[in-house]
């Protein structure tokens, strides 16, 4: 009966570890579909600002506070999307370089894309540990 035991314990292991790993990447698919979704978002706005910006030149009216709107609101995209790439890059195990956006592996230091020094975003991973 123990190797029956054994077994038992063994698929029952294997299964929870199964039922994560399928979480997780359930959980990775939410966020990247949630990133997708902003991106549209903010092109979007930026296909209407510039619109906008066209049509005022053209008929020569003052819309500054309409482009100061947008650009709020474009901002405020950006800083939602930042902090879904800084969700899915957790995900992964990864640093996003706070400057261009690049997936960096947790112990570096410098940005592969741009040279940004990483560190300085985070201090906290200096003790990063692998989930």
């Amino acid at each position: 009966m123990s190797v029956l035991d054994d077994m038992i314990v063994n698929a029952k292991s294997a299964a929870d570890a199964v039922g994560k790993t399928a979480s997780k990447l359930v959980d990775i698919s939410k966020l990247r579909i949630s990133a997708a979704d902003l991106n549209a978002e903010i092109n979007r706005k930026f296909e209407s600002l510039g619109r906008a910006v066209y049509e005022a030149r053209k008929s020569g009216e003052d819309t500054e506070e309409t482009f100061a709107e947008s650009m709020t609101e474009i901002d405020d995209l950006k800083a939602q999307l930042g902090a879904v790439n800084a969700q899915l890059a957790a995900a992964h195990q990864k640093t996003v370089c706070a400057s261009c956006g690049q997936e960096n592996d947790p112990g570096a230091v410098f940005c592969a894309r741009c040279g940004h020094r990483l560190n300085d975003e985070h201090p906290e991973q200096d003790g990063h540990s692998a989930e």
